[in-house]
């Protein structure tokens, strides 16, 4: 992905403490869950009804391996750098929410509608995560409904590269604004007013599966909508995907998925606790994103088939 002419947003919080090395860099946090295991747990305050031992199977909070969240009430955030950050990593964040914001923007304004992005916070292994509250490395990338903030310890990039296998050498630029793109997705559903529909949807469930499978429509959706940004960027920036660009992001959705994950943490699948959807509908919905670039393609809901 070719990023040096994207434009810097300065709407970050870069909570990380005295810069963050070149891209992929970072360690993890020490202790906590791995990544796979909360990707399943669905959108933190989105998903409280589940139970997540059905859905992690086995993983280190249940085992004593890691510590539960803790969730606090004082929701002053920490102090932090605010505005583009200046190391590799921080840059290239910034460029890609930069150019999400500007292609949601346009997309917006073709419907007569004003647009206003996220903030991306970005921090390592913990920090306050106001209304959703505390944020952990552990739990991946994660956008917050109430504060409309994404949350984001880079060190999730390498382990998606390192552990998961989603992505290899120059591609995994590509591969992470995916992930970024696809939690602006989640944006894009709070600012349409789905995220609180569902949840009240969730909240009325008469089973889990039936509340997983709610869950399972939203994130596929906000995989659908960053193959729309995707689509936007290419026509806006022609060039600005590499070769394997897009085969890495299969890949990652691919490696990320529900029954991926799954079987390798218990050795089977159980498509009644899927949250995220399985690696053949995440890749397919990104692609319909991708090759329609329209909102009106992602309606999840209205789907026959996922």
């Amino acid at each position: 992905m070719r990023d040096d002419d994207f434009r810097r947003s300065d709407n970050i919080d870069d909570r990380r403490d005295g810069g963050g090395g070149g891209f992929g860099g970072g360690g993890f946090g020490r202790g906590g869950l791995g990544i796979g295991t909360v990707l399943i747990l669905g959108l933190v305050g989105y998903a409280f009804g589940i139970d997540p031992r059905i859905l992690i199977g086995g993983a280190e909070i249940l085992t004593g391996g890691g510590s539960a969240p803790s969730y606090q009430t004082d929701n002053r955030p920490p102090a932090g750098k605010t505005g583009a950050p200046t190391d590799e990593m921080g840059k290239m964040i910034s460029g890609v929410l930069g150019e999400i914001d500007d292609r949601w923007s346009e997309i917006f304004r073709a419907s007569g509608q004003s647009y206003s992005g996220p903030r991306i916070v970005l921090f390592r292994n913990a920090t306050n995560g106001g209304r959703c509250g505390m944020a952990q490395s552990a739990m991946g990338p994660f956008y917050c409904p109430p504060d409309k903030q994404i949350f984001l310890d880079t060190s999730f990039f390498k382990q998606v590269e390192t552990r998961f296998h989603g992505c290899s050498g120059s591609a995994c630029r590509f591969t992470a604004a995916y992930i970024i793109a696809h939690e602006a997705g989640h944006h894009i559903q709070n600012l349409f007013g789905l995220l609180p529909k569902v949840t009240r949807l969730q909240q009325q469930a008469n089973s889990k599966a039936e509340a997983n499978a709610l869950q399972v429509k939203v994130e596929l959706q906000a995989d659908c909508l960053s193959g729309v940004w995707v689509n936007r960027e290419e026509k806006k920036r022609p060039g600005f995907l590499e070769p394997g660009d897009i085969d890495a992001a299969l890949t990652t959705a691919s490696a990320i998925g529900d029954d991926t994950l799954q079987r390798q943490a218990t050795g089977h699948v159980v498509p009644d606790s899927f949250t995220h959807g399985s690696a053949a509908q995440r890749k397919r919905w990104f692609m319909t994103g991708y090759q329609q670039g329209t909102v009106q393609s992602c309606n999840t809901f209205a789907a026959d088939s996922l």
